[in-house]
């Protein structure tokens, strides 16, 4: 059958563009799948990427919605010289009405893969602490054994009145104790623990933050857990970390284990 060169013309378009429709349609679902399937892939690394203090045997990290989504089960594997991961506090509440997004997927499969989990709190001075404490409880639920015991997570006072701020953490601690049956762990870093809290908080085990310092804390009392780097590197996670040790032997970590 006769067509004529302007349909001949209008064909060989209309073919181009299809054609053309298809390759790019084809490359963007290659790019898209090839995406996809690299990014679901655990990151790795050789080494922890900071320096370990030395003199301690059992080390952990923190995390929250900032570290993405972890492959719990390459954090446990990973294994530098003789620092393995054994623990990590994840982060579940903050102030009376916010939730970490990533708390229930962090929390149920850091407890799958055998690392023993804490649940901490983000504190909000400008809010009620007894509010905040009842939303920690809803958020996080029952305790399991195994468990590390609750932690207050603050470091911040937006301008919050010293004797007021100390009263309503008093209140979120006493608040979480009488739930759970133990007592709660303070975060904080060195200088605001000497300057907002002291000695009516020294009852209370201790997680202090102070970086860049080779062999421990520079605080004024005891502690329990202290994290040394927030720079850290792990398989499974793709972001930076927060490291942490212990302070103390594995019998004394199995003995703060709630049961």
């Amino acid at each position: 059958m006769y067509m004529s060169r302007q349909k001949r013309t209008y064909v060989k378009e209309g073919l181009t563009f299809l054609a053309f429709i298809f390759i790019t349609s084809y490359l963007t679902f290659s790019w898209y799948h090839s995406s996809v399937r690299n990014n679901s892939r655990p990151a790795t690394y050789d080494k922890f990427g900071i320096y370990i203090p030395q003199n301690f045997s059992i080390h952990g990290i923190d995390v929250s919605k900032y570290q993405q989504n972890v492959h719990w089960t390459s954090v446990k594997e990973m294994k530098v010289d003789d620092v393995q991961l054994g623990f990590a506090f994840i982060k579940a509440t903050q102030g009376t009405d916010r939730t970490d997004p990533s708390f229930n997927r962090n929390w149920t499969e850091a407890k799958e893969t055998g690392i023993a989990r804490g649940a901490y709190h983000f504190y909000n001075p400008t809010q009620s602490g007894k509010y905040q404490a009842r939303h920690f409880i809803r958020t996080v639920g029952p305790l399991a054994a195994g468990d590390l015991p609750p932690v207050l997570d603050i470091e911040v006072t937006k301008g919050a009145n010293t004797k007021k701020l100390r009263k309503e953490l008093l209140i979120w601690l006493k608040e979480v104790e009488a739930h759970y049956k133990v007592k709660p762990h303070l975060y904080n870093n060195a200088g605001f623990y000497h300057s907002y809290l002291g000695k009516e908080f020294d009852s209370y085990q201790l997680w202090v933050a102070h970086y860049k310092e080779p062999v421990q804390p520079r605080i004024n009392r005891d502690w329990i857990f202290w994290q040394h780097s927030d720079r850290g590197r792990v398989n499974g996670i793709a972001a930076a970390v927060d490291f942490n040790v212990f302070n103390g032997d594995s019998a004394a970590f199995n003995a703060l284990l709630l049961k």
